[in-house]
């Protein structure tokens, strides 16, 4: 979206062909203050818009970016805020390179009351999401730089390369409840796999799906899930979420994996910020037997098992291995029963004594995760052919966990987790992890702390408050400015 509040006398610094001095620049932008995006009486104005976005234009994590990303983030910077967008600083020799950003709306999915009014139900309360600074539009950016670390792939694609996630929200209100936040999703769509045979038991290969699992697709619907393409549950064409959809009647119809890049509140001035670091320790999704228990599958809510589960205790789930709350709970003292230390933190992934890492994790990894859903969704003959949903989730959650899982504990430990280590005859884990890049979607919910990893009303949207697409920056840019303090 081109900005609409630069005078056109001028061309801003950075990917743009510039020549004006910083001084030059702010006094340009000075003279088009009346054009800048502003709250409506009787919400105040930005006195220091021209400032603030020349100073972010200018800046060097922004300057080279592609000029849609830079528009929206010097359109935050003059509107009322905080703070500017997020400083990005190089964690190595050479700056960090842009290869991926979203940009963010209200528009694209259900409204639902944390957007939208609706007559008898919110009309008279006040919004406690959207709407702030007397009804700017809510936007939102969120940029994928990976880092030039020495020693790590540069390659976006490779799951071992580092990656820093920044995103940026403006006009958002403050969230009032304590235990509520909102919480940006990466999301990556379900595909139809390649076929190859089966393996020795009769179940597809890691990734794959039988000629009996294709046929079976195939016949599904209006024949759309064929190798490569998304699945759909129905077998129709591929209905993304969009603004008509009418919980629960009309919902899309693919399966997304959705990982969460933490948790943000806003600020006085109603923007919000958010840093996540998106590599093989950190690219874990919620375990995905909890989702019959959100609430966004239709009917589980009406059936009475919203929040009847959850993975506080960590296992393989309603179909597997119940784990004792004083072994794998969050333990206060210093050393935890069966090794490890004492509070459970999912930070603590490396250590040079195996028995010092975290044993306790509640997540998996994310392409464990998507092969759980192939079982699930996909291969409806190589896995319990004819087991319905969400037996069918259960078991292929414990089938595949087991698969991974040394102990037989029904946890992926850090240690058993690691993008280093074998597994069922492979040679490392990296083939547990999804890309970066293969997240071609962004959300972000307005969460309450329930206790459950997954999404509020997962897989829906009824929790939304922004989205986007992804967009590729090919070849990548750089895409940062000084150095951080701690380079790990």
């Amino acid at each position: 979206m081109k900005s609409l509040f630069k005078p056109p006398s001028f061309r801003p610094l950075g990917s743009r062909a510039a020549s004006l001095s910083v001084a030059a620049f702010i006094a340009a932008l000075a003279a088009g203050q009346a054009c800048a995006e502003q709250p409506p009486a009787p919400c105040h104005p930005n006195p220091n818009a021209a400032a603030d976005g020349a100073l972010v234009h200018q800046r060097g994590d922004i300057a080279n970016l592609p000029d849609p990303l830079q528009d929206i983030l010097q359109r935050m910077a003059e509107r009322p805020h905080s703070y500017l967008p997020i400083q990005a600083f190089a964690e190595a020799d050479k700056p960090s390179q842009l290869f991926q950003y979203y940009l963010l709306s209200t528009t694209g999915f259900e409204p639902n009351p944390f957007t939208a009014r609706f007559p008898g139900i919110n009309d008279k309360a006040m919004l406690t999401a959207t709407g702030a600074d007397c009804g700017l539009p809510t936007i939102g950016a969120v940029r994928l730089v990976v880092e030039p670390k020495p020693g790590l792939p540069t390659d976006p694609n490779n799951v071992r390369a580092f990656i820093d996630v920044f995103t940026d929200l403006s006009n958002l209100f403050v969230i009032n409840n304590e235990s509520g936040w909102y919480e940006g999703w990466m999301i990556h769509d379900l595909r139809v796999p390649d076929i190859a045979p089966p393996r020795p038991d009769g179940h597809a290969q890691f990734g794959t799906m039988t000629s009996a699992d294709a046929a079976a697709l195939q016949a599904m619907g209006s024949h759309n899930n064929l190798p490569g393409r998304l699945f759909t549950m129905d077998g129709k064409e591929p209905h993304l979420p969009d603004a008509n959809d009418h919980f629960p009647d009309r919902q899309t119809n693919i399966v997304p994996i959705q990982l969460s890049m933490g948790a943000v509140n806003c600020m006085q001035q109603s923007d919000c910020h958010g840093y996540w670091e998106f590599n093989y320790t950190t690219n874990w999704t919620h375990p995905p037997y909890e989702l019959p228990f959100t609430g966004g599958i239709p009917g589980t809510f009406e059936a009475g098992k919203l929040g009847a589960l959850s993975s506080l205790i960590p296992g393989s789930g309603p179909a597997g291995v119940k784990n004792s709350p004083i072994d794998y709970g969050d333990d206060p003292n210093n050393a935890a029963p069966l090794g490890g230390a004492g509070p459970r933190d999912p930070d603590r992934f490396d250590a040079d004594v195996d028995n010092q890492r975290e044993y306790r994790q509640r997540f998996i990894p994310s392409g464990l995760a998507h092969e759980i859903y192939l079982d699930t969704y996909v291969r409806l003959a190589s896995f319990e052919h004819g087991t319905p949903f969400p037996q069918r989730l259960y078991d292929a959650y414990v089938a595949e966990v087991r698969r991974v899982d040394t102990n037989g504990d029904g946890v992926i430990s850090a240690r058993e987790g690691d993008v280093d280590t074998a597994s069922d005859g492979f040679a490392d884990n990296s083939r547990l992890f999804l890309p970066a890049t293969s997240f071609r979607r962004f959300a972000v919910t307005r969460e309450i702390n329930d206790g459950l990893l997954a999404p509020r009303f997962a897989p829906s949207q009824r929790a939304w408050v922004l989205t986007g697409a992804a967009n590729t920056v090919n070849p990548p840019r750089p895409a940062s400015t000084g150095r951080d303090s701690d380079d790990r």
